[in-house]
């Protein structure tokens, strides 16, 4: 039996919630680059992307967007054994140079994904900034790492699965 915790409106409202809330702390939106971590982050990524567009009336290619695959820099690569997890694209297309980096994820649980997109996005370089956005913060954390947006703020002791639209085609959020 699974519990909706988000339903496909909710999903949405989620969604505008986070970027107002990017966009009314970030005025400047020259200075930002939206960052998603594979998979439903870079879909979360790419509607706040969307939405953060309208909100400062530009274009969304005014707006710096990148994807993250942080498979290689996970701590549990041993526990996957001979199912190693697909490898997908890195593409920061900008200098991260000076740049204040929203990165996107879809949910925040111990910490560990956000530990790992951090040192990936080092690698690149030295932002101005770093500012973690997730749709859904469950709690429970491992490690010392906050989501200073969140669409929703809920402890949530089983599984999480979020369902996109442009991968499962409808918009959804449920405990398992």
């Amino acid at each position: 039996m699974s519990e909706i915790i988000l339903d496909s409106q909710a999903f949405q409202n989620a969604v505008k919630k986070v970027a107002g809330d990017i966009f009314k702390d970030n005025k400047n939106i020259s200075e930002l680059a939206i960052v998603g971590v594979h998979n439903k982050g870079v879909c979360i990524a790419k509607r706040i992307l969307s939405e953060l567009a309208k909100l400062a009336n530009v274009g969304e290619a005014s707006i710096n967007f990148g994807t993250l695959d942080i498979t290689l820099y996970r701590d549990d690569l041993d526990d996957f054994g001979a199912d190693m997890p697909v490898i997908k694209d890195t593409e920061i297309p900008f200098d991260i140079s000076q740049k204040k980096i929203i990165l996107v994820d879809d949910v925040l649980y111990t910490g560990r994904t956000v530990r790992a997109s951090l040192d990936v996005l080092m690698d690149f370089g030295r932002p101005k900034s770093i500012q973690l956005a997730v749709l859904v913060d469950r709690g429970h954390r491992e490690l010392p790492i906050e989501a200073g947006y969140a669409g929703i703020r809920r402890v949530i002791d089983g599984k999480v699965k979020v369902e996109c639209k442009e991968i499962e085609g409808e918009d959804k959020v449920f405990v398992l």
